[in-house]
């Protein structure tokens, strides 16, 4: 009987440990200072790692889609961005980002979607909407009649 309390007891004390300890893992900031350092492969696992133990940290899913970007795996990236923006639909570097995506793959209905969008969450990169106006100016078909 007493085999049986010490050890229900070291099985409890064990989850409680570990359950906590799983719940408090946070490699967000130490991928993020490997991503300033540009050591992009660790940083890229941290990552990844982070988004096991917090699966809705849309920070972490947006430095991979900086990471995919600068790989140029447009696939991975855009996941990643809409991965972003639906954890946080607010996040304007993301969709400064799928936009400019959008853009390189001649998506220009959903730019027109998305730079809406933009419009509306701007902050900090509200500048960047001249920007996208002026690209989507540049590329439309010119009436030669």
């Amino acid at each position: 009987m007493f085999i049986n309390k010490k050890f229900i007891t070291t099985l409890i004390l064990y989850f409680i440990f570990f359950g906590f300890s799983l719940a408090d893992e946070n490699y967000f900031e130490e991928a993020k200072k490997k991503f300033d350092k540009k050591e992009i492969e660790v940083s890229k696992f941290l990552f990844q790692k982070n988004i096991v133990f917090n699966p809705k940290d849309a920070k972490s899913y947006l430095y991979l889609a900086k990471i995919f970007n600068s790989e140029e795996n447009e696939k991975e990236e855009e996941k990643n961005l809409d991965t972003t923006l639906l954890l946080d639909p607010d996040n304007e570097e993301a969709m400064y980002m799928l936009i400019k995506l959008k853009l390189k793959k001649s998506n220009y209905s959903k730019v027109q979607d998305l730079k809406k969008k933009f419009a509306i969450i701007c902050i900090e990169l509200c500048e960047k909407t001249k920007e996208i106006n002026n690209t989507l100016k540049n590329i439309e078909p010119k009436n030669d009649t």
